[in-house]
């Protein structure tokens, strides 16, 4: 892991490369429109706050179409105009819901992703059924942005198998994807040979001031820098645990400035990187979308001095133990049932709260994560949770840890 003054080094380019604009070129909004910063990619604006459409507000197992509308709406009216959605959110329900609540506005007011599923793609045919049946769900009939949805070595040997990229291409010749990439988790070595391997427009990858060190993705993002391709942000508050963080870095962070979020840090630290396209955040509370706007709106990049405040709290965050996981749900179909990222939000939740209230946490998560009945300790030690998870964490030894967590509070 990068030491402190590594960080601080590291950390002082990208705020000096910002302040300069470096590839993509940074559009302050006025005070009186209210409009998110935006960055030049192909002679066209990208708003720098993307709507991630991954955790939609939900109702009784439907997406919540009425607040989801007043998010999109809110958003749009301050300038948001990049939305990302992709074959399994919300069980498929996701795309169905962005196209319905985008169809209102004209088709060259904002910016649609979607992605192609490689796990599912079997045979070349596949490529274009799937592709289709997005157009049909999202109500359009081109994508600006499409992408190879989560690659790793093991999904990227599929693509190989089954052409996926040359597929793509010819969709792109003709003219239904305007832009073509693909959305990342492996180590950096992976990335370069896809790089290498084939031409793209732009490059979907983690980051955040914890994973920059955590999950190298300080060289991912230079690889991306060396290949020219904007990249578009996922994860900048790590599932929301950057927007939380634990009672003393939050002080840190409130006596540098009182009336900034904890998210609008995060927000602002990859904002921060000159070659970041747009940033995707997933925002199913009104409150937490106007946080995220305000802290976009007439962008300012980190000063060294913020830098520096950021790290301490970076460091005692970390020093807590917390598991990092996004609560990306890709493991949630465990044949137990065991609710996997609702067990390491307890035990976060447990790592990150002041001693006094610790215990009290723990159990209020620990008995909604468990209210089906699945507890940690019904592990059965397959491993197919590990093969889906995109941050690669020991699941099976972490659930044997709120094993005895458990035990240990409570005494069973």
């Amino acid at each position: 892991m990068m030491d402190r003054r590594e960080f601080l080094k590291t950390n002082a380019k990208i705020a000096a490369a910002a302040a300069i604009a470096g590839t993509l070129q940074s559009f302050p909004a006025t005070a009186q429109e209210q409009k998110v910063s935006t960055r030049e990619h192909n002679k066209k604006p990208v708003s720098l706050l993307g709507f991630g459409c991954m955790r939609l507000p939900m109702k009784n197992g439907e997406v919540d179409m009425e607040l989801t509308g007043s998010l999109f709406d809110y958003a749009i009216r301050h300038g948001v105009n990049y939305f990302d959605t992709a074959w399994p959110y919300l069980g498929g329900k996701s795309e169905t819901a962005t196209g319905t609540l985008l169809k209102k506005y004209p088709r060259e007011s904002f910016y649609l992703a979607d992605k192609c599923p490689t796990w599912l793609i079997e045979s070349p045919q596949d490529v274009d059924r799937i592709f289709d049946q997005q157009l049909k769900k999202c109500q359009v009939e081109y994508f600006d942005y499409y992408l190879v949805h989560a690659l790793d070595q093991g999904r990227y040997e599929n693509a190989l198998k089954q052409n996926i990229h040359a597929n793509l291409l010819k969709k792109k010749e003709e003219g239904k994807i305007k832009n073509l990439g693909f959305s990342f988790h492996d180590t950096p070595d992976v990335l370069e040979k896809i790089l290498n391997n084939h031409q793209w427009d732009f490059v979907q990858l983690q980051i955040n001031y914890v994973d920059w060190s955590l999950q190298d993705a300080e060289r991912q993002y230079n690889l991306a820098v060396q290949h020219n391709l904007p990249v578009i942000v996922m994860e900048p508050l790590r599932g929301g645990n950057l927007a939380v963080l634990n009672e003393n870095a939050i002080k840190v962070l409130k006596t540098a400035n009182p009336n900034a979020s904890a998210a609008s840090w995060g927000l602002r630290y990859v904002a921060s990187l000159p070659n970041v396209l747009t940033v995707l955040s997933g925002m199913n509370v009104m409150d937490h979308l106007k946080d995220n706007v305000s802290s976009l709106t007439g962008f300012r990049p980190l000063t060294s001095k913020e830098q520096e405040t950021l790290e301490r709290a970076r460091q005692i965050y970390m020093s807590a133990g917390a598991i990092p996981c996004t609560g990306c749900d890709y493991c949630k179909d465990c044949p137990m049932g065991i609710r996997i990222p609702s067990l390491f939000a307890a035990y976060n939740t447990y790592k990150t709260t002041d001693d006094s209230k610790k215990k009290d946490a723990f159990n209020r998560y620990y008995n909604l994560a468990t209210r089906n009945n699945s507890t940690p300790d019904q592990c059965v030690q397959c491993g197919l949770c590990e093969q889906h998870c995109p941050q690669h964490l020991p699941i099976r030894e972490k659930l044997k840890e709120i094993v005895a967590l458990n035990k240990e509070i409570n005494r069973v």
